[in-house]
């Protein structure tokens, strides 16, 4: 899918241009029309893709990224346009997973755990990264709306307090 790829895609270079100095302030991060909101341990670099449905029509995807210390977070959604199927929620959710896959050590995820999270559907994923980093990822889907949580980190810091304390405050808006 156009939207995974170009938004997975982005997030190395996103990354890279929103490093930070070590520190111990967290930013709260507020989606375009407060789709979404999660905390940050910095203020992230905000940035706007242009993408295209697979059936061709344009809409914005809108990434929000920081690398701090070792560790990088990538907060991303889209309003998706009416021509993507959603009828089944979880379908496109695992189409998602499949097209990120593509992109990790062996093309398959290590795990994924599938549930509901504030009402809506979602999947946790977990898999290593050609280079011995560990994608951890969140994608959940509320109506059209689709949102995406990625943490990269060196395998040993899969699970940290900033990593941990970034998924749990997640909130969906409206």
């Amino acid at each position: 899918m156009m939207l995974c790829r170009r938004g997975l895609l982005a997030l190395p270079v996103a990354v890279a241009a929103g490093s930070v100095a070590a520190q111990s302030t967290w930013y709260a991060v507020r989606g375009p029309g407060n789709a979404f909101f999660v905390d940050m341990p910095g203020e992230p670099v905000y940035k706007v893709i242009d993408t295209k449905s697979p059936g061709g029509t344009a809409f914005t995807y809108h990434s929000y990224s920081l690398e701090y210390r070792r560790l990088s977070f990538v907060a991303q959604t889209a309003l998706l346009p009416a021509d993507i199927d959603l009828r089944q929620p979880r379908s496109y959710l695992q189409s998602v997973l499949d097209d990120r896959a593509q992109r990790l050590a062996g093309g398959k995820w290590t795990s994924v755990n599938w549930r509901d999270m504030q009402g809506v559907p979602a999947a946790e994923s977990i898999g290593s990264v050609p280079g011995g980093s560990v994608l951890r990822q969140l994608v959940l889907l509320k109506g059209r709306r689709f949102v995406s949580l990625a943490y990269l980190a060196p395998a040993d810091a899969q699970r940290t307090p900033e990593a941990d304390r970034f998924f749990g405050s997640l909130r969906l808006g409206a």
